[in-house]
């Protein structure tokens, strides 16, 4: 098969092109091009073969066409390349209709393009299945099956540097810059990954006793507990009215609670370290398990809520959900990489540190330091109250030099009271924080402030009832700021002994131990299992982005495409080496070959789309008449061309725009093919990005039950070729139709798998948007009348005597693609489109393909020939 002609890796379903000329497949045996042919699957079931042979070979191969046929029913359409001196065709009978026609390429039509330039465009449009399928009815049409072909093709597609920038932009969106690897929260993960990532505890966890009552951490805890309980309880009974004036609070320790709360705590904290210890590595074994229930520490069943089945489901739909939000290979690898970090087991024994956080040695101090008890607030101020008070009892005449005095000596005994029943003393004395109550301010101010009153009392001499009055009110407001003062230093010193803190304790370190339980003990091997799966996938997107960017660096076109096919390439100009006839019913008369080339009257043209001006006459080809018209004009290689597109200057200066013609450039096209080149659309590169993207998928798709197995042992190596395979394969598709086709990722499954369209061919965007050209040329050809004149009969002027001069028995085969049609290009351009159009689902080509067909004295049917090659 040559590399120059036939089409690499066709679509699924279009037809399987082999070439049988002597030059074909760089001269290997024609056997072995039909035996690979053979060999390619043909999805649909039907088989569909595009032979390129050489009209003197079609009989001396026919073993070859039958060979065809060989895995059942098959369809050919033969390209028979005839010489300039051929007047007939002989053909097989293996190439007879229904199941097979033939297309005579009479001599080289066009002078100055090669002969690849013109087989390989015509090879592209017809292998597409539904052209295949309309010229090969077309064909049984006609006479003997044979027909020479006439078009007009229009191809949309991208300049080269349009091509090169949107395959650059696609791998960059797809594989993306280096970024840091960040954090991850458990609100960016599923839910099932997120029980992974906090401190929190399964709900069906929630009642489960970690430490029970009856082991060794939980005795301590519950020691401390009742602790912390009995001095909160003795607290209450002293701070009140009862604990200073009638001793409710006498058999109260608060300080030996204290003492012991903190003891207890510390061997709570001394069972809790030793748990972690025992237990401190990453991935606790079932002997683990053992120790740590014989230190207290109950461990359950795993939680239904996270499995270690679940976690690569869960990292898959993660990473799918990344991917889908747009991000990267490169970001998503890194925000995997962030989760196992996250989610890697690092053992107990880390927890060390926090435990020494919430309960070291310095805390436990401040829990038990010695505070001291002081009542009555400042001096001078209980001297001065004091005082005031027993003046005011002192008043009485008479009385007042006894009652005054003893208003404070009243309040010297209560201040002496609070400080025999202070509670930062044990009752037996061991325990004594000391304290300080003002006995002796208050009995001073008293004793003074009692006698003043009572000269006060003589100089005034108030009436009894009064002195009674003053008396009453001194003493109930002795008691009163008494007790008041007695309720405040017991709040006082609590809050600055703060016993209650041991319980803030007990909760912050149980809270750790469940925790430490559920995440280092519990989970650590599902932690291990996720940490590990998303390392693995974290490493395999960024050997993926580093195979991407390798193939995406620089853009090349396969070196299998043809000189002519190059992007850029303009039609020849015209001129006399370039110029090529046009052959019309009209002309034709039984003169012979004199009567196609005789002048005519003027008449005006039939209408149609403009014409160039036309061009110098070559000595080869003469003037001829177009259909429809008696005026003789010349027909270049450029007249195909309508005059919207005729060339214009490109490059900084000139951009193509989105309606662009033929860029300018060193190699010719055919006469009957049109090429109008885009700068590309605005849904390309996502469309390219799209199909990389879901191809990825495709592709790690096939690793993560490698993950689920082991994570460690996920080898690169064949998601990196299926990588290739995919950029390749999309690359391939950029240049065969600018990826309006699907991705059909055939190389990407195992054999005989079905293959898996991964886009719907409805949704994908339309031709315009993007190449960036409108469709309105192939519009404008297809709402055409039927006019054999805008086709350019592929065969030389000699030839034109051989064709048949019936019109009405040549066949005519209108295509565009679908994607021309669908989308933004909307529906109003396409209104009147004649129903004969055949839609195809890929390609770039859209057109006219005429088939002719040739006098029946032309063709002859040979049932066997001698010495026929094998």
């Amino acid at each position: 098969m040559s590399a120059r002609v036939l089409p690499e890796r066709p679509l699924p379903g279009h037809a399987v092109c082999l070439d049988l000329r002597a030059a074909g497949d760089g001269g290997r045996d024609p056997g072995a091009a039909v035996r690979a042919a053979l060999d390619v699957p043909q999805p649909d079931g039907r088989r569909r073969f595009l032979v390129v042979d050489e009209a003197d070979r079609l009989v001396a191969h026919q073993l070859l066409y039958e060979r065809l046929s060989s895995y059942g029913p098959a369809h050919v359409v033969c390209l028979a390349v005839g010489t300039e001196d051929g007047r007939t065709l002989r053909r097989t009978l293996a190439l007879r209709p229904p199941a097979a026609g033939v297309l005579w390429l009479l001599g080289a039509p066009d002078d100055g393009v090669p002969a690849e330039s013109v087989l390989r465009p015509l090879v592209d449009v017809l292998s597409t299945p539904e052209v295949y399928d309309a010229v090969l009815r077309a064909l049984g049409e006609v006479v003997h099956g044979v027909a020479v072909p006439a078009a007009r093709v229009l191809e949309h597609d991208l300049t080269d540097e349009a091509r090169a920038r949107a395959w650059r932009q696609a791998v960059e969106g797809l594989a993306g810059p280096d970024v840091p690897v960040g954090t991850v929260s458990a609100d960016q993960v599923p839910g099932s990954l997120a029980l992974l990532l906090d401190d929190g505890v399964p709900n069906s966890l929630s009642g489960h006793h970690w430490l029970p009552p009856g082991g060794r951490a939980g005795a301590r805890l519950a020691a401390c507990d009742e602790a912390v309980g009995d001095a909160v309880e003795g607290y209450r009974r002293v701070r009140g009215p009862a604990g200073l004036l009638t001793g409710a609070g006498r058999d109260a320790d608060l300080p030996g609670d204290v003492e012991r709360a903190t003891e207890e705590l510390g061997r709570f904290r001394a069972a809790v370290a030793d748990a972690f210890g025992v237990a401190g590595g990453a991935r606790p074994t079932a002997e683990h398990r053992s120790l740590l229930r014989d230190r207290g520490v109950e461990l359950p069943e795993l939680p239904r809520e996270i499995t270690r089945t679940g976690i690569v489901p869960a990292l898959r739909d993660h990473t799918h959900d990344l991917i889908g939000k747009g991000l990267p290979l490169r970001s998503v690898a890194a925000r995997l990489s962030a989760l196992s970090a996250r989610t890697a087991p690092v053992g107990s024994a880390a927890r060390l540190a926090r435990l020494d956080a919430l309960c070291g040695p310095e805390r436990l101090r401040r829990l038990n330091a010695r505070h001291p008890f002081t009542a009555g607030g400042p001096r001078p101020a209980a001297f001065a109250v004091t005082g005031l008070l027993a003046l005011l009892a002192g008043v009485w005449p008479v009385l007042g030099w006894v009652l005054g005095p003893a208003v404070g000596v009243l309040a010297a005994g209560l201040a002496r009271l609070m400080l025999r029943r202070r509670p930062n003393r044990s009752p037996d004395g061991r325990i004594d924080g000391g304290g300080a109550t003002g006995a002796a301010p208050r009995l001073l101010g008293g004793v003074l402030g009692g006698l003043a009153g009572a000269l006060l009392g003589r100089f005034l001499e108030p009436p009894a009832w009064a002195g009674a009055v003053g008396l009453a009110v001194s003493v109930t407001a002795v008691v009163l700021l008494a007790l008041r003062d007695w309720t405040r230093a017991v709040d006082d010193w609590w809050a600055r002994a703060d016993p209650e803190e041991a319980w803030r304790i007990l909760r912050e370190v149980h809270a750790l131990v469940v925790t430490t339980a559920v995440h280092d003990w519990l989970f650590a091997e599902v932690r291990h299992h996720c940490s590990a799966g998303a390392g693995a996938v974290a490493r395999l997107l960024r050997v993926l982005a580093e195979t991407a960017d390798a193939h995406g660096g620089a853009y090349a076109r396969p070196s299998a495409t043809a000189p002519g096919d190059r992007p850029g390439a303009p039609p020849p100009p015209a001129g006399p080496d370039t110029g090529t006839a046009s052959w019309s019913w009209e002309d034709w008369g039984d003169g012979g070959e004199e009567d196609l080339w005789s002048d005519t009257d003027d008449d005006p043209p039939a209408p149609g789309p403009p014409d160039p001006p036309p061009a110098a006459p070559s000595a080869s080809s003469g003037p001829f008449t177009p259909s429809g018209s008696s005026t003789p004009s010349t027909f270049s290689a450029s007249s195909a061309f309508s005059a919207s597109s005729a060339p214009f200057p490109s490059g900084p200066d000139f951009p193509p725009g989105p309606d662009a013609g033929v860029r300018a450039g060193p190699a010719p096209v055919p006469a009957w093919l049109e090429r109008r080149y885009g700068d590309g659309g605005p849904a390309l590169v996502d469309t390219l990005v799209g199909d990389l993207v879901a191809g990825t998928v495709l592709i790690l798709d096939r690793c993560w039950a490698g993950i689920e197995h082991d994570p460690a042992a996920v080898a690169a190596a064949g998601h990196e070729e299926r990588l290739a395979e995919l950029l390749a394969e999309t690359r391939l598709r950029l240049e065969r139709d600018v990826a309006a086709s699907p991705p059909p990722y055939e190389g990407l499954h195992a054999r005989g798998a079905p293959v898996a369209a991964f886009a719907d061919r409805a949704d994908r965007p339309d031709a315009a948007r993007l190449t960036g050209v409108a469709p309105d040329a192939v519009a404008r050809l297809l709402l055409a009348e039927d006019d054999p004149g805008r086709t350019v009969v592929l065969c030389g002027p000699e030839h034109l005597r051989l064709l048949s001069h019936d019109p009405a028995a040549a066949r005519q085969v209108r295509f565009v693609p679908e994607a021309m049609r669908r989308g933004a290009a909307g529906d109003d351009v396409w209104r009147g489109t004649p129903e004969d159009v055949v839609w195809t689902g890929a390609g770039r080509h859209a057109g006219v393909l005429r088939l002719v067909p040739l006098r029946a004295d032309v063709v002859h049917t040979v049932r066997a020939e001698e010495a026929g090659e094998p």
